[in-house]
C-alpha cells in the first residue's frame, strides 16, 4: 500500500509579525569598501534584540564579475539586479569615480523601483548614479563637498547642497562623504524603528545618534584627555551637582586656588574657559534626561543648572538647533521597536 501524503502551506495569520523592509546595496566593480561596509553594518547585522521585523538584506552585482573593491579583494554578491525589483531600501555606496559612466540598465531599474514605491539611498559619490537616474530633477540633495561643484555643473536641473550632512527628499535621500551616511542610515532607522532603535545602533557603532551642523563640523564634543591635578575631581563635583550655581569664583575656591591659577590650569586641562565647559556639560545633562525621562522642561532646566525652561531652551537650540520638545520628540527612548 502507497501513502501519498499532501503537505500543505501552514497559513499566516495576521497576527503574525511581517517581514522587515529589504534592504538592498548595489555591488560594482571598483567598490567603495567603506560605503558598503557600514550599508550592511546598519541594515545587515545580526540584531535578534530588534525582532523579527527587522531588516533584511541583500548585495546584489549590477555587472558581471569578478568584482573588485578597494582594498585589493574580490567579493562576491548575494543576488543579481533581479532583487532590485523587490527592494523596499536601495543603497548605492559611492559611485567608481564622478567620470564614471552609469548604465542606462541600471538607471531603468532605480527609476522602475522608485515608481513602486522604493526608496533610494545614496552616500557620498553614489548621488552621482542617483543624478543619472533624472529622479533627482528639481530635487536639492547632496554628496561630499569635493564633488559638489562637478555635479552641479553636470546636472543644472538639481539643486547641491554642500553643506549638508545628508538630504531628504520625498524617498529619495543623499548623503556626503563617507562618515555622513551613516548620520543618513541611522536616520533611516530611527524613521524606521524608532529613537530607540537609532539610539541602539548607533551605540554598537560607537558614534553619535544624531550630528548637527555640516560636513565641516567634527562630533558634537570633542573628548580631551582626561584632566589631572586639581581641576579633574572639580569636574566630576560639577557633574554630579551641575543643578547649583556654579560660578568661576566657586570653581577656584574649590580648588583652592586662586582666580587668575585656577584660569590658567582649567585651560591648560580642558583646552576652553570654564563658562563654555560648564554649559556642555549642563546641555549633555539635559539632553540624557528629554530622551531618558518625560519630566517638564522646566524641570530639566532646574535639575541641570540652567534655571529657566527659556535658557535651556536658548542653549540648547544654540547646540544644536532643536528646541527641547524638537529633541524629545525625536530622540526620546521607546520601550519597544516599532514594527515594520
Amino acid at each position: 500500500m502507497t501513502l501519498f501524503v499532501t503537505i500543505m502551506p501552514i497559513a499566516h495569520h495576521a497576527s503574525e509579525t511581517p517581514p522587515g523592509p529589504l534592504v538592498a546595496a548595489l555591488l560594482y566593480d571598483g567598490l567603495c569598501t567603506f560605503e558598503f561596509g557600514i550599508t550592511a553594518e546598519v541594515f545587515g547585522l545580526y540584531r535578534p534584540e530588534m525582532g523579527p521585523s527587522w531588516y533584511r538584506f541583500v548585495s546584489c552585482a549590477i555587472e558581471p564579475g569578478p568584482l573588485r573593491a578597494h582594498g585589493g579583494f574580490t567579493i562576491t554578491p548575494d543576488r543579481g539586479d533581479d532583487a532590485l525589483q523587490e527592494a523596499d531600501i536601495i543603497v548605492v555606496p559611492g559611485w567608481k569615480g564622478t567620470d564614471a559612466p552609469v548604465p542606462e540598465t541600471l538607471c531603468e531599474k532605480l527609476r522602475a523601483a522608485h515608481a513602486r514605491g522604493a526608496r533610494l539611498i545614496s552616500i557620498c559619490s553614489g548621488a552621482f548614479v542617483l543624478a543619472a537616474t533624472g529622479l533627482l530633477a528639481g530635487r536639492t540633495i547632496t554628496t561630499h563637498w569635493r564633488h559638489a561643484k562637478v555635479l552641479q555643473e553636470r546636472y543644472p536641473d538639481l539643486t547641491v547642497d554642500a553643506a549638508a550632512l545628508y538630504r531628504t527628499e520625498g524617498r529619495i535621500f543623499t548623503s556626503a562623504g563617507s562618515a555622513a551616511g551613516i548620520d543618513l542610515l541611522i536616520s533611516t532607522v530611527r524613521d524606521d524603528f524608532g529613537p530607540e532603535a537609532a539610539n541602539s545602533v548607533a551605540r554598537r557603532l560607537v558614534v553619535p545618534a544624531h550630528r548637527t551642523g555640516g560636513q565641516a563640523q567634527f562630533l558634537e564634543r570633542p573628548v580631551p584627555a582626561r584632566p589631572t591635578g586639581e581641576i579633574a575631581p572639580l569636574l566630576d563635583k560639577i557633574r554630579d551637582t551641575l543643578g547649583k550655581d556654579w560660578t568661576t569664583a566657586a570653581m577656584a575656591d574649590a580648588c583652592g586656588l586662586s582666580l587668575r591659577t585656577f584660569l590658567r590650569r582649567f585651560e591648560e586641562a580642558t583646552g576652553g574657559s570654564p563658562g563654555l565647559w560648564l554649559i556642555a556639560e549642563r546641555i549633555e545633562a539635559a539632553k540624557a534626561l528629554l530622551t531618558r525621562q518625560e519630566i517638564g522642561i522646566d524641570a530639566v532646566s532646574h535639575a541641570v543648572g540652567f534655571g529657566s525652561g527659556h535658557a535651556l531652551r536658548k542653549q540648547l537650540r544654540k547646540a544644536t538647533g532643536l528646541t527641547p520638545t524638537e529633541y524629545r520628540s525625536r530622540f526620546l527612548h521607546n520601550d519597544s521597536v516599532k514594527s515594520w
